[in-house]
């Protein structure tokens, strides 16, 4: 039956986080001892006065549907939240609030790609935006970066890889999967070279923006005056609110680029869901201090990580400036024999890692690089701390 899928099915493959998440839940359903650290999940409650403010809009009767872009009242605090941490204006006509961070991407990309367009997306990237790209029928142009270079892309490596077919160029700061933080010198060389290119337009995903340990918080790209209106600022509540599954994501961008998703969302899933939309007006409106204890915690985590991954012979890894990922390459296993079996690629080290210390982690290859090895720190230090020690007993 496979032959009566579309082509646009057949050219994508399944999301590998997802995939291991649910091969490691498999497991544990069958009474193994799993310790997940494949998923990007925050293992935090959502903040006391997000769940107050979801009980009040369930009392006070906001069961129906929402304009499409979401409550006026919402896409308001956007701005003011954009304003307040990111020093960008935008307006209410300029915003979209949709079904969790990835519905937006989507809506962007069927928005602006056409059959063949190419899209530049430096790598390691987040797992979905190449299959996302090959959805809409154009092309992903991946621009490979290094560990020595803090996994960045180089405006020369940039602007080589343009030509007339680019439309599009899509990046994360902080970055899943590698924790890398553009600073504001880096991403004013970039927006140097996209303002020869007006014709190209930015997605910046910042979802992570507040789970950051420099000082410094993460800058947009957008606050460059010269490539504003090449920019959609990209955002949502999973990851610094804890609110995964409550799949609230928004942009903010072009008055026409906002207008076309709406469209899309329109004939697509409507609105985002009233009650999570109304609980994100409280989350949004709170000051960042209020879950500076998370942050905390993610920072605390990551430096155990960085101690006990130091125990383990044969990973080499940068210091993660954001988000709650460490990015270890782990060729220096490949071509050895490891329980009777030669481990060729990432791909191999993670299913090992999972078999013989039962503990999932992701292969870099969901990422675009095959040496590497996506190790999230979303969990308590308990299960840090005993992931790491079955890791090198597992390897020893």
């Amino acid at each position: 039956m496979k032959n009566r899928l579309s082509h646009r099915l057949q050219n994508i493959s399944y999301s590998q986080t997802i995939a291991m998440s649910a091969k490691a839940r498999e497991l544990k359903n069958k009474g193994y001892d799993i310790i997940n650290l494949s998923l990007g999940e925050p293992d935090f409650l959502p903040p006391n006065f997000v769940l107050d403010a979801a009980k009040q809009a369930i009392d006070e009767g906001y069961h129906y549907y929402t304009p499409v872009s979401g409550y006026l009242e919402l896409r308001k605090v956007i701005c003011e939240k954009f304003y307040r941490d990111n020093h960008l204006k935008y307006t209410p006509s300029q915003i979209v609030v949709s079904t969790g961070a990835k519905q937006a991407i989507m809506n962007v990309l069927l928005s602006l790609l056409n059959q063949n367009d190419e899209v530049i997306i430096p790598a390691p990237y987040w797992v979905s935006y190449l299959q996302m790209v090959k959805l809409c029928e154009s092309y992903p142009v991946v621009v490979q970066t290094t560990m020595k270079n803090n996994f960045k892309i180089h405006p020369k490596q940039l602007e080589k890889v343009i030509t007339s077919k680019t439309k599009l160029f899509i990046f994360s700061t902080p970055c899943n999967p590698t924790g890398s933080v553009y600073s504001y010198q880096e991403l004013r060389d970039l927006a140097e070279i996209f303002k020869k290119h007006p014709r190209i337009m930015i997605l910046s995903d910042e979802i992570y923006e507040h789970i950051c340990y420099s000082d410094k918080h993460a800058t947009s790209i957008a606050v460059f005056p010269d490539i504003y209106n090449q920019v959609i600022t990209l955002n949502g509540l999973s990851k610094a609110f804890s609110m995964t599954g409550w799949r609230i994501g928004y942009i903010g961008a072009p008055e026409w680029i906002a207008q076309s998703c709406d469209k899309i969302q329109g004939q697509m899933t409507s609105c985002a869901n009233s009650i999570a939309q109304r609980a994100a007006i409280s989350a949004l409106k709170a000051d960042p201090s209020e879950i500076g204890y998370m942050i905390k915690e993610f920072k605390k985590r990551r430096n155990l990580v960085l101690n006990l991954i130091k125990e383990i012979d044969g990973f080499q890894f940068n210091k993660p400036n954001g988000a709650f990922y460490i990015f270890p390459k782990v060729s220096d296993f490949f071509g050895k024999k490891l329980y009777g079996k030669v481990i060729q690629n990432a791909d191999d080290f993670s299913e090992l890692l999972l078999e013989k210390a039962q503990v999932a982690t992701v292969s870099g290859s969901a990422f675009g690089d095959h040496e590497y090895l996506r190790i999230s720190y979303a969990s308590s230090e308990d299960k840090i701390i005993e992931a790491f020690t079955r890791i090198k007993k597992a390897l020893n």
